[in-house]
């Protein structure tokens, strides 16, 4: 069960170690750079970069830990040859989530923000895009290739994809909260309950969670079915940039039926659920197989 210690021990010093290393965080700015943009954030955006920054630091420790002896074992194989993988994950999901904000649009449920001049939309696109490969590339390597790729040593890989999926979605689940007071030690702690109040709202959680829980589930599959990360990566970049991108390009109307058609986020509404069954059924119908081995039934009894 060495596995699921590493990825517990993993857990217990991102959460609580970024919750405890926020504080710090925002006095060493308001130290070094007072009166800046960075230093005026507020709190809980240097509780995100906090659990982010650990989950960074801590990726290779817990590859290591889970028995990866190379990165070839998490998924990173060499790239030659398989971009393929990448266009056809980056179409299925740039394409599933732009039919989701054709529908949108078409029925009026929001605006096309024409506001924004051609300079200021192709900067926006163009840091929507940067997101989107930078995020895919960490967070498959993450949930994916090592969170999935661990549990899947231990259990069989379809409890694995549904656990890994979950755990994927409390994470992306977690909102914004603001402070009351002054920042204290204990601050960091104090917010985290807080940014999973979403829970407690079940019109947030039914679609919501579900939503990122099926997309966890189809990016697990993705991998599962190449043996690599490339297709997870291309699916998961085409709705990072639909996710960044939709909320600035357009805006809110008045009377608007969110529960189904969802917010700015586009991915909490009943729509998002539809698409992402969609994409599913188009993801198991893709003609790839495994051309690397990953060798988890050779690994299994070794990491227990």
């Amino acid at each position: 069960m060495r596995p699921l210690r590493a990825l517990l021990v993993f857990v217990l010093v991102v959460f609580v170690g970024g919750a405890l290393l926020a504080p710090w965080l925002y006095w060493l700015t308001q130290a070094i750079a007072p009166g800046s943009h960075l230093a005026g954030s507020p709190f809980h955006r240097f509780v995100n970069r906090s659990l982010l920054g650990l989950a960074l630091i801590g990726i290779w420790p817990l590859l290591r830990s889970l028995g990866a002896r190379s990165w070839r074992e998490v998924g990173l194989v060499n790239p030659a040859g398989e971009w393929r993988r990448v266009a056809s994950g980056f179409a299925l999901g740039f394409g599933s989530l732009a039919g989701a904000a054709i529908i949108v649009l078409a029925s009026h449920e929001r605006n096309f923000n024409g506001s924004l001049s051609a300079a200021e939309l192709g900067r926006k696109l163009l840091g929507a895009a940067g997101t989107a490969v930078i995020v895919s590339v960490l967070e498959e390597i993450l949930f994916r290739g090592a969170i999935f790729g661990g549990l899947r040593r231990i259990w069989d890989w379809r409890f694995a994809l549904l656990l890994s999926s979950a755990i994927y979605a409390i994470v992306h689940f977690m909102e914004s909260a603001r402070l009351s007071g002054p920042v204290t030690w204990t601050s960091g702690l104090e917010l985290l309950p807080r940014m999973l109040r979403g829970f407690a709202d079940w019109q947030t959680v039914i679609p919501g969670f579900f939503n990122l829980t099926l997309a966890g589930s189809l990016l697990a599959l993705a991998y599962q079915r190449t043996g690599n990360l490339y297709l997870s990566m291309g699916l998961h970049a085409g709705w990072i940039f639909w996710l960044k991108s939709y909320g600035m390009v357009t805006s809110t109307v008045p009377g608007a039926h969110s529960w189904f058609f969802g917010t700015d986020k586009l991915i909490d509404g009943w729509l998002a659920l539809l698409v992402l069954a969609f994409a599913l059924a188009v993801l198991v119908r893709l003609p790839f197989v495994k051309r690397e081995s990953v060798a988890v039934a050779a690994t299994q009894e070794e990491s227990r």
